[in-house]
């Protein structure tokens, strides 16, 4: 069987102006799990990322922990994220009661998600938004679809972000919408989830790991946000 592993990218600047770039803790949890990926021995016959700036930065650091700088990356806008800035901007705008205050910090609205994710996969938002849920489903589903098709036995690694995982485990899962608002709300930052799959479809062998962080000394940097 082909194996799958996902991995969200690493912390990004989450209270800065740009958010699509890793912090220095996020570059150090991608070096830490490339190094993971080494003392493990495993050799990846593709790496697929998302076209954002966190997750070349990821795969970058992952590489590098893992000795091999110049793989060749493949990149797909299939992977990147959901846009969570729209997506919040417009539910506040439908139902401003649920408005924080300004000084609020980014890393503290997990509840606004919360409630902008479950709107919209319900259905719940009528303004314009980049994509709907159904086409955000569809192009994870569609990359599913192409690994299966494109990659026996083979070991795939794809880099890329929490809500798009979480879409992908979900669809691996055969779920309903709302277990993606909870894989994604709990997925960490630079967290590794396994699958087994093939031509008959995915299994879940792990989600949401950080063995290259469960050490006394590097628990306190598992992150969410």
């Amino acid at each position: 069987m082909a194996e799958l592993f996902l991995v969200r990218h690493g912390q990004a600047s989450i209270e800065s102006d740009n958010y699509d770039q890793l912090s220095s803790l996020g570059h150090q949890q991608a070096r830490w799990l490339g190094e993971y990926f080494a003392e493990r021995g495993l050799v990846f016959d593709r790496i697929i990322t998302g076209q954002m700036v966190r997750h070349r930065e990821t795969a970058e650091g992952v590489l590098a922990g893992f000795g091999k700088p110049s793989f060749a990356l493949e990149t797909t806008a299939d992977w990147d994220e959901f846009d969570f800035d729209r997506l919040i901007s417009q539910f506040l705008t439908e139902y401003p009661t649920f408005r924080l205050a300004d000084d609020v910090p980014r890393s503290a609205r997990y509840g606004l998600l919360k409630q902008a994710l479950e709107h919209w996969a319900a259905g719940k938002l009528q303004g314009e938004l980049p994509e709907s849920w159904a086409e955000f489903e569809g192009r994870l589903t569609r990359q599913l679809d192409t690994l299966q098709s494109q990659s026996s036995r083979e070991k795939v690694l794809v880099i890329s972000s929490g809500g798009a995982i979480a879409m992908a485990l979900r669809l691996i899962l055969m779920s309903p919408a709302s277990m993606m608002v909870k894989l994604n709300l709990q997925t960490r930052n630079a967290s590794l989830s396994h699958c087994y799959f093939n031509s008959g479809g995915f299994s879940l062998s792990s989600f949401n790991a950080v063995p290259h962080l469960d050490t006394p000394e590097r628990r306190e940097l598992i992150s969410y946000f």
